[in-house]
This record gives structure tokens, C-alpha cells and sequence, in this order.
């Protein structure tokens, strides 16, 4: 029987998709065993024992596996925000195939092979957002990341390499700014501090970039220095915009509900597959452009409209994908329960110069049934729900719908299997599923996958 402490041989077979940690066998017991890559031999320490699985931690390193690199971030192990930096990209793609291939097979009995596993066209520097909280250390104030399940920030120094270089500029002129003005960074404990989090937003095909502060107060002392740091720090950038966010609440939520402009617009402007969309600090957006642009290639492709036929983009945020389709369809209905993300939407066909749209503000299941009642019968409806899947109103509606096409785009292999097997109970055949890795080094990876109706 293990117990704590005990030192094991362990070969690891898989890793996990919720945490990224390795795992193995030993005596018939499941070891999790952070950090640890497929076909790595190790010498493991028991750090906990449950009644069938155990956790441990690495001992030594026996053998590597084949795809096991050493890692290009010093802070990764103790950040926790890259799971996979001990893997090559290309083991790391090959793992993610592998999640969504063991989902659809397990959880949605789906026998279909994927058909594809994509990478994302950029591995590193491809956020677009940061949020990074701000501490004091023995060396002074700087922005890290808060380690695993806790709220101890981690320095990093604004150089974390999922992110573009000159992120690190700017928090390095941030930091500098704050040591300048004489006020403290903020203390959740204490409710105490002024600066709380530096938030940034980079337009990749425009260039623009937004400068968010978020702090604990009314104002900031000197804004006019905050602003010249930042231009001083990235001559060479676009410096769209200079906020300054109030959040003076006892909370985790990063942003408050007032934000002042310091410098420029309070938005930034890019171009996501062909829809030119604003962005401001609440807006949601997806943080890896070409990666998104490459999901969005793949959804259109399998959506296959032809000019006689009607759209339904079902969870539909501020509309980019659909709207990225709509020059092909006769009409786009998009539905999304958040009242300013349809506003959004509705200015990016503005902006798009897109006529054949119209959105409504209103739960995707309810507005689903709402539509069926009035006789809409869409060829084609996108689904792309959040993390936990759609709700049965929701594809019951689209059942009834009958549209020849389902096109679902998921960020969760297990709630898309779920979700799959239910729609194909109804009459509908799981075409092909093809994985984007949207989220490289992380345990995220996104699925698109082509339903067609039985005749």
C-alpha cells in the first residue's frame, strides 16, 4: 500500500487534459504526477494517497520521452499558466488530438476518426490580452501571475512568453511609473494600496494597442508621467489608448465599472477574418487572432452557405464569427444572452458594412424556441456554446429547427462528445471533427465538428 513519501518507479503513459500532468501505474494505482511527459521514466515521490489514484511529484528524471523538452520559461512551474512548456509543440499537438479523439469515443460513442489536428500558426507570443496583477517584492514593484489556485503573484516581469515582447516594455514602464508616484501596490487582505492590475489589449492587424490601470481609488497621482512612460516605453508601437479603470470593491473580479481615458480612445480598433471590430476593456475577444482566424476558416468551410440560405449563430459574443460568414449566406441571425456584446455586434456589421445581419439579446435556448414558434428554418446554425456545453432547451430548439447543418465550435472536447451524441440521437450524423489548437503550452484546445441531418 503506498503511502506518503514513498519513492516509485513510474512510466508515464498519457497526460492529463484537465491539469496537464502526466500519468501512470504503479501496482494497479493511477499516479498524477505534474510535469511529467508520455514515455518519461522517472523516479516519482508519493505527495498524496487516495483510495484509487495518488499524486507525486518528480524525483528524478530515469529516461525523457521522446517529445519532452526542457522548458523556455523559468517561472513556469510555479506560474502554472503553461502546463505543457516540458512538451515539443509537435507532442503537444499530437496530445491534444489525442484528448479530443478520447472523448468523442468515450463519452460520445462516436467512432469517427479526427480528421484533423491543427496547430496554431503562432506557438508563442500569440496573446493578444494580459492581465497581470501588481506586487511588491525585495527588488520593488512588478507584474506577475498568480501561482495555481492561490493569490500569491508570481514576477514575471511582463516577459511570459505567450505573450508579445513588448507587453514586457510596457509593464517595465508601469512598474517604473508606480515606484515614481509613492503610492503602494494593492492588498486584497488589507483592502489596502492603490494599484491593483495592468491590463493590455493588442489589435494584431491594426497594431493598436490599449494601456489599462486598474486601481483602488478615484485617480492616480501625475496620469500625464503614467501616459509619457508608456509612449517612452514603446516608441515603435501603437499606443491607441491610456486608461485608467476604478475597481475600489473587495473582490477578484479585475475589472470596476468606471473607466477614465488618460490618453487616445477608449477602444482600439482590429480586423478579425474580415470583420473590423472595437474593442474596449470589457469586450470579449479571442486572445489568439490567427489562431481564431484559422478556427473560423474551419467553420465556414464545413458551414458550406450558398447565397440562398439563413445563418443562425447561436452564443454568438460580439458576432465575429458569423459575421465572417455572412457575405456567403442570405441571412445571419445572431443570439447572445449579453446585452453589450449584441451592441458590439451590431456595430461590427455597421463597421463591416454588413446588411444581411440582424441579433438578438436573449438566452440561446429561449431564443431558439422563439424563432422555431415563428416558423424560422435556418440551413445552417452555429453553435459555440461556453465551457459547459449547450443547455437542453438550446438543442432541442435547433432540433426542431431541422437545419440541413450544424456547425459546433467547442472549447471543451468532453461537453462537445456530450453534446454530439445528444444531437445525433435526434437524427443528426457526426460528419467529421477537426481539433485547432487555439491555446498553445495550455491544457485549452478548441474542436469544430459538421453535424448533417438524417434525410
Amino acid at each position: 500500500m503506498l503511502k506518503k513519501n514513498d519513492l516509485i518507479p513510474l512510466e508515464i503513459q498519457a497526460v492529463t487534459s484537465s491539469e496537464g500532468s502526466g500519468v501512470g501505474r504503479y501496482e494497479g494505482m493511477v499516479v498524477f504526477v505534474p510535469g511529467a511527459a508520455p514515455g518519461d521514466r522517472l523516479t516519482v515521490r508519493v505527495v498524496k494517497v487516495l483510495s484509487s489514484y495518488c499524486y507525486g511529484i518528480i524525483q528524478e528524471i530515469l529516461s525523457p520521452g521522446p517529445g519532452r523538452i526542457q522548458p523556455a520559461c523559468p517561472v513556469c512551474r510555479r506560474c502554472g499558466g503553461c502546463s505543457l512548456q516540458h512538451l515539443s509543440y509537435q507532442e503537444e499537438v499530437r496530445i491534444k488530438g489525442q484528448w479530443i479523439s478520447d472523448a468523442l469515443t468515450r463519452l460520445g460513442g462516436i467512432s469517427l476518426p479526427l480528421e484533423q489536428m491543427l496547430p496554431s500558426p503562432l506557438s508563442s507570443g500569440y496573446r493578444n490580452k494580459a492581465q497581470y496583477p501588481i506586487g511588491r517584492g525585495p527588488e520593488g514593484v512588478f507584474c506577475g501571475f498568480y501561482a495555481p489556485r492561490s493569490h500569491n503573484i508570481i514576477p514575471c516581469g511582463g516577459d511570459c512568453l505567450l505573450q508579445p515582447p513588448f507587453f514586457g516594455e510596457i509593464a517595465r514602464a508601469v512598474c517604473q511609473y508606480i515606484e515614481e508616484s509613492g503610492k503602494e501596490p494593492y492588498d486584497e487582505t488589507t483592502h489596502r494600496g492603490l494599484f491593483r492590475h495592468l491590463y493590455l489589449r493588442w489589435g494584431e492587424a491594426t497594431g493598436q494597442v490599449m494601456v489599462c490601470l486598474v486601481v483602488n481609488g478615484p485617480g492616480i497621482p501625475q496620469p500625464h508621467l503614467l501616459v509619457s512612460r508608456v509612449l517612452a516605453a514603446c516608441p515603435n508601437s501603437s499606443i491607441a489608448s491610456i486608461l485608467l479603470n476604478i475597481n475600489t470593491g473587495r473582490t477578484n473580479v479585475i475589472l470596476g465599472r468606471e473607466t477614465k481615458v488618460l490618453f487616445g480612445e477608449p477602444y482600439i480598433r482590429d480586423v478579425l477574418a474580415g470583420v473590423e471590430v472595437e474593442i474596449s476593456p470589457l469586450s470579449f475577444y479571442q486572445v489568439n487572432h490567427q489562431g481564431a482566424e484559422l478556427l473560423y476558416r474551419q467553420a465556414a468551410e464545413l458551414a458550406a452557405l450558398s447565397p440562398g440560405e439563413t445563418l443562425l449563430d447561436l452564443y454568438c459574443g460580439a458576432g465575429t464569427i458569423g459575421l465572417s460568414m455572412a457575405k456567403d449566406a442570405k441571412e445571419l441571425i445572431g443570439v447572445e444572452i449579453l446585452e453589450s456584446a449584441v451592441r458590439d455586434a451590431q456595430k461590427n456589421a455597421a463597421r463591416s458594412g454588413v446588411q444581411n445581419a440582424r441579433f438578438l439579446c436573449a438566452d440561446a435556448g429561449k431564443a431558439a424556441a422563439q424563432l422555431e414558434a415563428e416558423g424560422l428554418h435556418p440551413s445552417v446554425v452555429i453553435l459555440d456554446p461556453p465551457r459547459k456545453g449547450c443547455d437542453e432547451a438550446t438543442l432541442s430548439a435547433v432540433v426542431r429547427m431541422a437545419p440541413e447543418r450544424i456547425v459546433m465550435v467547442s472549447c471543451n472536447p468532453a461537453t462537445l462528445a456530450r453534446d454530439l451524441r445528444r444531437l445525433a440521437r435526434d437524427g443528426y450524423e457526426v460528419r467529421t471533427v477537426r481539433g485547432v489548437d487555439m491555446f498553445p503550452r495550455t491544457v485549452h484546445v478548441e474542436s469544430v465538428a459538421l453535424l448533417t441531418r438524417h434525410p
